[in-house]
């Protein structure tokens, strides 16, 4: 979300994000994607594999498919004076080396960032310390990012 000058479009902004957020919250938990078991499973191939994470993708990308269509129609979001869409189209070095420490941070936990924040109402101990480490390694990533400026 982008600073603007008006706090009201800065309200309605911050709460469409808030209810989107609580909607996809919602949608982790009746599907079981806060269930590391379920994404260490799908990952299981020649052991007891789980289709469950196929078919909450496949059902998130169709429907997702239909309505980015209809509401891109739109000249502004409803709750906001522009559209926020990313620009960048370029697959860099960097892009391949996250997107691979992400799934093999995945794997190995079966938490991503969305479930494992989702999971903290649970109060375990290994979700805690997963997004603890995870915000461990945010904050050192920037901190070394800006010497090596990798980005840039």
């Amino acid at each position: 979300m982008t600073k603007s000058n008006n706090p009201v479009n800065e309200n309605k902004e911050a709460l469409a994000a808030g209810i989107a957020g609580l909607i996809f919250g919602i949608g982790l938990v009746v599907a079981g994607m806060t269930q590391p078991h379920k994404v260490i499973g799908f990952l299981d191939l020649f052991g007891s594999w789980d289709p469950t994470l196929m078919f909450v993708m496949g059902g998130a990308l169709g429907l997702h498919l239909v309505t980015y269509r209809l509401v891109r129609k739109r000249n502004t979001p409803l709750l906001s004076p522009q559209w926020h869409v990313p620009t960048k189209t370029e697959i860099t070095k960097p892009l391949i080396i996250g997107s691979f420490l992400f799934g093999v941070g995945w794997g190995i936990a079966g938490f991503c960032p969305g479930p494992a924040v989702v999971s903290l109402a649970s109060l375990e101990g290994k979700v805690i310390a997963f997004v603890i480490a995870m915000f461990l390694g945010q904050w050192l990533f920037k901190v070394v990012d800006a010497k090596v400026k990798f980005n840039r």
